[in-house]
């Protein structure tokens, strides 16, 4: 790519849009892994010392797939300290320190060896969903009981958002993280989630389609318990059936779990349950059925 400067950290090597400084980065440790195709403005790495791994996200270089300008990653990057701080959870990956550099400013988590189900970079729609080595396909081919365990993790760290006045926004399969191992589930990615109240000033929020509440597209909408309801039924759909195809035939699980589902997805806001504490109240009576 003409456009584009190579730079290389020990063994990785990525591409960014013009040159930029990593020198505090090595200071942290060996750079083992990046990920570099994100949209958001960021750039991740996975770095190791004294044995020690940690995970750093990084905002302030133009990076190639972010139309945006870095001061805006940046300032979306410190705003989701509090958001990390405020929402600290055994199914949240744990923040450990952030601080600025010269250029940008970075994060750093205690690594967590999860692979991320939407890894859209290794394995892009349709290899996603048939490719054996893809970690969504791997993780839908894992008996129901490790599924129903992953999205009970998933389900409890959003009541716990929501009991801290939060609202999830651009929730989706890519902020999922699956430990194949252990089967532990954390969640990796909240960094525009809301405090409430929160308007939709936007028209379309972040987010994927596949996970989005018709409220999410709606300018002036109120985004509140009943729209991650709507997202909270939308990832059991993608995790337990044929993500848009929410027919019964293509569902893994029991039919009362998918009574649960199928409500908390209604496209009236009215008929969907009242807060994720209700949906997950009524998802777990479904499971002892």
């Amino acid at each position: 790519m003409n456009d584009s400067q190579e730079i290389c950290l020990g063994n990785v090597s990525f591409r960014l849009k013009e040159k930029h400084d990593f020198e505090w980065l090595q200071e942290l440790g060996d750079v083992f892994c990046v990920f570099d195709e994100q949209d958001s403005g960021n750039i991740s790495f996975g770095i190791e010392k004294d044995g020690m791994k940690r995970f750093v996200k990084y905002a302030g270089a133009k990076t190639l797939h972010y139309s945006g300008q870095p001061e805006n990653a940046i300032a979306t990057l410190k705003r989701s300290i509090s958001l990390y701080e405020n929402l600290k959870h055994p199914c949240l990956i744990n923040l450990l320190e952030n601080f600025e550099v010269e250029n940008g400013y970075a994060l750093v988590f205690d690594w967590f060896d999860g692979e991320c189900l939407h890894s859209h970079w290794s394995f892009p729609p349709p290899h996603k969903y048939n490719h054996p080595d893809s970690p969504f396909f791997r993780y839908k081919q894992l008996p129901i009981a490790y599924r129903l365990a992953s999205l009970k993790s998933i389900f409890e760290f959003h009541v716990h958002v929501e009991k801290k006045n939060y609202v999830a926004v651009d929730f989706y399969d890519g902020s999922i993280l699956y430990d194949f191992t252990n089967n532990i589930t954390k969640i990796c990615d909240i960094d525009l989630y809301m405090k409430k109240p929160f308007i939709n000033t936007m028209g379309r929020l972040w987010g994927s389609s596949r996970f989005m509440s018709p409220e999410e597209f709606q300018h002036g909408a109120e985004i509140d318990g009943r729209t991650n309801v709507f997202n909270m039924g939308a990832i059991a759909f993608g995790l337990l059936g044929r993500e848009l195809d929410r027919s019964l035939l293509k569902w893994d699980a029991s039919s009362e779990l998918y009574e649960v589902a199928i409500k908390a997805v209604e496209e009236e806001r009215i008929l969907r349950y009242s807060s994720v504490e209700e949906f997950f109240i009524a998802w777990n009576l479904a499971s002892k059925k």
